[in-house]
């Protein structure tokens, strides 16, 4: 196996695949078991898809920053480069604050309420499975550079 290749479990181990897991969680829950709740109204439309657009809008910005810098996007290995700039001034993680937003719209768009409680849980795990490892390989290879970007710009917002 090339070192460019990671193995099919690493493949499905990616935070898209969890966030369509999440949105499939909820949409079966507002199909299947709506329990009475709703919170629907066009507020609640036009709010889902500003998470949704906003969410989807943070992404291209960073992956912007990432072929801009000519590093991986890829969670499972270590960039070559600190991405400091465009997006990354705001938070250190715009793609997984996108996908955050992207779920509470998701969630908001088919009137999942109960399922609004996939939101705090899904960040949860984004975090500790992803974010975590990722910042501990950061810390490996960018030493005080990271920990100065780390005092600068905040995990989320």
């Amino acid at each position: 196996m090339s070192s460019s290749s990671l193995p099919l479990t690493k493949w499905i181990d990616m935070p898209p695949v969890w966030l369509a897991g999440f949105i499939a969680i909820a949409w079966a829950q507002a199909r299947y078991w709506p329990v009475g709740l709703s919170l629907a109204s066009p507020l609640t439309d036009l709010l889902a898809g500003l998470l949704i657009g906003g969410g989807v809008l943070l992404m291209l910005l960073a992956f912007a920053e990432f072929r801009r810098q000519r590093t991986t996007v890829i969670p499972h290995r270590t960039p070559e480069r600190l991405i400091q700039s465009g997006i990354f001034t705001r938070t250190r993680n715009p793609i997984y604050l996108g996908d955050a937003m992207i779920l509470a719209g998701a969630v908001l768009l088919v009137d999942a309420v109960p399922s609004l409680v996939l939101v705090p849980l899904f960040v949860w795990l984004i975090e500790r499975r992803f974010i975590v490892p990722e910042e501990n390989r950061l810390r490996r290879s960018f030493h005080a550079d990271f920990a100065r970007y780390e005092r600068k710009v905040r995990r989320w917002l």
